[in-house]
């Protein structure tokens, strides 16, 4: 059967949109957040439920077509697009329903932070979300969930109640705590590599409306001093507070900053009393760190990452942040040939360090700090030279680096087993042999793939 034939077959109960090359909006429909990634499916099925999720699950494999899904589109490698398969887009699934009393919400998949975040604290209620407002939640869950809230309350994935999912042959599972187990475990870590994330339940937590974040930057030239202030003060953070450093460019085009960044998510007074040193030390250049509304800590670093912009990203965890590692990031970060490049520095701590590496499939189970090295660029003619400082700093800090790997963060060119296995860890042998239980076939396989056994 042709493409054509069988979406013209398909079109009489598909209730979302089913774009051809030749259709009007199919060249937005394949875009993703990565303007450096050009692929061009065969099909862009848009779906508005689980149903047409299902039935598109269903008709690339009867075509024999390879399957990518796009939540947020905001995965830099560019997994949610493919060349010649489908792109199974959950974009029009913006559907999301808070229970306050419960203090849960179940969302569809294609639903974004800033848009979850905005209806849970019209009950002052939150859950560990990403940190650009246009990050998808069910790309971001599944591979781990980085957040202002996870010292405190997990990663995403920790709050992850239930998931409805589209399986390979087409099938819909429930899988939680009390159903599938098996299968929920898989999930939580192992990405998109066991189903199609339709909706997701999480747990909710009181915060906000406000709480005491923001951004205190120094000139670059000061950046080892205040480098070394962030490291002593991530030393003595408590579960309520994270820090994170970035060492980039300031809105002006022109000054090279390093900025440290607060979300503390307790008391006010408590948070005010954390910051107080953070602002003292200086002059800054930038001070913008106070009581802020939660909503728009989760969107301060927005601008940073502007839809199109052409990026090549490389991330790994240290062993620790020392004195060299400091000395390199500055030296690295003046290199820069980008105004957009930055490198961030996350820190991790508290109750997503806790939990064991074996209660759920995401091995990133540490307290430490993750190097997120993120070039970007407008110019399509600057992109070797923007991929080519991106791989340079990370050769520059291999030395210092530790074995653990995030998912999300992987690049398009690192899909060798060593950096898969540096990705889902210790757990990686059990997340095959349920591969070959949930997807034998690989069907699910435009991802950091988990080949069944």
């Amino acid at each position: 059967m042709s493409i054509a034939t069988a979406v013209k077959d398909l079109s009489a109960t598909f209730t979302g949109q089913l774009l051809q090359p030749a259709d009007a909006g199919y060249d937005e429909a394949r875009r993703v957040h990565n303007g450096l990634i050009d692929r061009r499916p065969a099909l862009v099925a848009c779906c508005r439920g689980t149903a047409d999720v299902a039935d598109a699950v269903k008709l690339a494999r009867s075509l024999k077509l390879g399957i990518a899904v796009r939540g947020g589109g905001h995965n830099v490698a560019g997994r949610a697009a493919i060349d010649n398969g489908v792109m199974i887009d959950l974009a029009p699934m913006r559907g999301i329903h808070v229970d306050p009393r419960a203090r849960t919400a179940r969302a569809q998949g294609g639903v974004r932070w800033n848009e979850f975040n905005r209806e849970t604290q019209l009950h002052a209620l939150a859950t560990t979300g990403g940190v650009v407002g246009s990050t998808g939640i069910a790309g971001l869950t599944l591979g781990g969930g980085l957040g202002w809230l996870m010292p405190r309350y997990g990663l995403a994935l920790d709050n992850l109640k239930s998931a409805e999912l589209v399986m390979a042959d087409g099938s819909v599972k429930r899988a939680s705590a009390e159903e599938n187990a098996d299968l929920f475990w898989a999930i939580r870590g192992g990405g998109s590599n066991f189903g199609i994330a339709a909706s997701l339940e999480y747990e909710l937590h009181p915060v906000g409306p406000i709480i005491t974040g923001g951004l205190v930057a120094h000139p670059q030239a000061k950046g080892v001093e205040v480098l070394k202030f962030f490291r002593d003060q991530c030393a003595k953070l408590p579960d309520e507070a994270m820090m994170a450093a970035g060492l980039l460019t300031a809105p002006d085009g022109v000054m090279k900053i390093v900025g440290m960044l607060l979300a503390h998510c307790g008391a006010m007074a408590d948070g005010e009393a954390l910051a107080r040193p953070i602002k003292a030390l200086g002059p800054p250049a930038m001070d913008v760190m106070g009581p802020i509304p939660y909503c728009a800590q989760n969107q301060l670093l927005d601008a940073a990452f502007p839809k199109g912009a052409l990026n090549y990203w490389k991330a790994q965890f240290l062993k620790d942040l020392t004195d060299d590692v400091i000395r390199t990031l500055v030296e690295c970060a003046a290199a820069a040939p980008s105004p957009m490049s930055q490198i961030v520095l996350e820190h991790f701590h508290g109750r997503a360090s806790r939990i064991g590496v074996s209660e759920t499939a995401c091995a990133m189970r540490l307290s430490g700090y993750n190097v997120v090295i993120a070039s970007q660029w407008m110019n399509p003619a600057d992109t070797e030279r923007g991929t080519k400082w991106c791989r340079d700093t990370y050769k520059a800090l291999q030395p210092h680096f530790g074995t653990t790997r995030y998912v999300n963060y992987l690049a398009d060119d690192e899909t060798d087993n060593p950096a898969i296995a540096a990705a889902y860890g210790p757990n990686y042998a059990r997340l095959r042999e349920l591969k070959s239980k949930f997807d034998p076939d690989n069907v699910f396989r435009t991802n950091v793939n988990i080949a069944p056994k």
